[in-house]
């Protein structure tokens, strides 16, 4: 069986798990998260592999990056990119990644942008599952009202990433309903 190589990284907004398959990121998210078990047995059982704690290029790259960008001095990533998931989570995912830094959508808005504003929930629970968080920017979607709602890393670490990128929503400050 293949393996994914995992190492656990402490960064300014809470603490990650990235890993990297064949050379590409399969994995960066939220080691604490609620789903943590559901998100790492889809990556497992997806990649036929199993998590082994070593460090790789990728994971090394993608640290440096993250850091840069924590530092203000990197806006878009430029890693090697592997989506375990549905097709339909993929689709979303990729539509993330189209949400320019320091800019929001909402989960109604992201539904029209995939052609279907029916799909609320499923975009919702796609968002939720995706494991390469900060990367494939799940933070940038908020609520209709404008508010900040579920995030796997805490709603702290969501507000902390879109002021980080310079979100002001209509010139006031975030709403923050309280962890």
């Amino acid at each position: 069986m293949s393996s994914i190589s995992i190492q656990y990284y402490r960064s300014s907004f809470g603490e990650l798990i990235i890993g990297s398959f064949k050379q590409q990121l399969c994995l960066c998210d939220w080691r604490y998260r609620k789903m943590r078990n559901s998100i790492d047995q889809r990556i497992c059982q997806g990649l036929n592999a199993n998590y082994q704690e070593r460090s790789t290029p990728v994971i090394t790259q993608t640290i440096e990056q993250i850091e840069s960008y924590t530092s203000g001095e990197l806006k878009l990533f430029d890693l090697p990119i592997l989506m375990v998931g549905t097709p339909f989570q993929k689709q979303v995912w990729q539509q993330l990644m189209n949400i320019p830094f320091g800019k929001t959508r909402s989960y109604l808005e992201l539904s029209k942008d995939l052609g279907n504003a029916k799909a609320i929930r499923a975009v919702a629970s796609a968002n939720g599952a995706n494991a390469i968080s900060i990367i494939i920017p799940c933070h940038r979607i908020i609520g209709s009202n404008g508010k900040l709602v579920g995030y796997a890393g805490g709603l702290t670490a969501k507000r902390k990433l879109l002021e980080l990128e310079g979100y002001k929503n209509k010139s006031k400050q975030l709403k923050l309903f309280q962890d």
